[in-house]
């Protein structure tokens, strides 16, 4: 917190464009990258990107994340559950099954199944086993939660703004 440590300046990456596109940290040149509608226009390869984190909560089917891939990065990790037949991976209970020259789409699962899945392959593995189970999670409110209060045509419940609604509700 408080200022930076080294220089911060914006610049242009080439006089033909319009606006600063490149931000320099101490010398050091990197190109901004704009939002895409279709991630396979995002310059990955010009940028020597290898992993791209999917994040958007858009693109999570495999077909829609190999965006990613056309756009030059060479493995793609997208952060919830997939469809499509992206391989879903969860570290300390699956991710030895990880094969680099098949999987360039992978699923890391919710934050939820991180949370809980760990602990259960630990309880089964050793033995304990689970017979019935029960788990909550706190989760910071997402965008598609209403940050006042509104009318939710999906859930009633939904419609009361998110910083002061505890009212369970789903995620992912």
């Amino acid at each position: 917190h408080g200022k930076f440590k080294y220089e911060v300046t914006t610049t242009k990456s080439s006089p033909s464009v319009a606006k600063d596109d490149t931000l320099v940290v101490n010398g050091h040149r990197i190109l901004c990258v704009k939002a895409q509608r279709n991630p396979a226009d995002l310059p990955w390869g010009k940028l020597g990107v290898e992993y791209v984190i999917e994040s958007t909560g858009l693109f999570t089917a495999k077909a829609a994340a190999e965006g990613h891939l056309r756009g030059g990065a060479r493995k793609v990790v997208i952060s919830a559950p997939a469809s499509g037949g992206a391989k879903t991976l969860v570290m300390a209970v699956n991710h030895h099954e990880y094969n680099p020259s098949e999987h360039h789409v992978v699923s890391n699962a919710s934050c939820t199944t991180n949370c809980l899945a760990p602990i259960v392959h630990v309880l089964v593995k050793e033995g304990f086993g689970v017979q019935t189970g029960l788990m909550t999670t706190i989760h910071s409110y997402t965008a598609t939660q209403k940050t006042v209060d509104g009318v939710s045509v999906k859930d009633w419940r939904g419609g009361r703004a998110a910083a002061v609604n505890i009212i369970p509700s789903t995620t992912g």
